[in-house]
C-alpha cells in the first residue's frame, strides 16, 4: 500500500436527478476522478424535529489538494441550506488507482459538456 494525496468528500442530496447532476458537474470541472452514488435514507434532526427521508450519498474521489475547491462547487450547486460535507483523508490504497485519481483531478476544466453518447449500465440507472 502507498501513503496517498487522496481524499474522499462525502455529500448527500435530495433526488437521483440532483446526485446526477452533481456527479457529472464535479467530475467535468475535473475536481473529482470519480463519483458513486447510491439511495440511502436518513434520520436527522432538523430545527428541533426529527425528520426521516430519502436521500443519495455521493461519495467523490479527488486529490487532497482539490477539497477546498470540490467543496466551493458542492456549495455552489447544492440546493439545501445546511449540506452534509465530509472529508476522509485516504490512507492508503491500490498504487495505480490513487495515481488514477490524482492524474484525472491534477486540472480544472473550465468548461465541459457531460457525456451524452455513452450509456452504461449501473444498478442505479436500472431501478429508476
Amino acid at each position: 500500500m502507498l501513503k496517498s494525496k487522496v481524499s474522499e468528500v462525502v455529500t448527500t442530496v435530495a433526488t437521483k436527478k440532483d446526485a446526477i447532476r452533481m456527479a457529472h458537474t464535479l467530475v467535468g470541472a475535473g475536481l473529482a476522478a470519480c463519483i458513486q452514488f447510491w439511495p440511502i435514507r436518513s434520520v436527522y434532526r432538523w430545527r428541533g424535529k426529527i425528520e426521516s427521508g430519502p436521500e443519495f450519498r455521493l461519495s467523490c474521489k479527488t486529490r487532497t489538494s482539490r477539497v477546498p475547491a470540490l467543496i466551493r462547487l458542492i456549495r455552489t450547486h447544492h440546493s439545501y441550506e445546511v449540506p452534509e460535507i465530509m472529508t476522509v483523508a485516504i490512507t492508503g490504497g491500490l498504487p495505480d488507482y490513487l495515481k488514477w485519481i490524482e492524474a484525472e483531478t491534477r486540472h480544472s476544466r473550465l468548461t465541459f459538456s457531460p457525456p451524452t453518447t455513452r450509456k452504461r449500465v449501473s444498478p442505479i440507472t436500472q431501478t429508476a
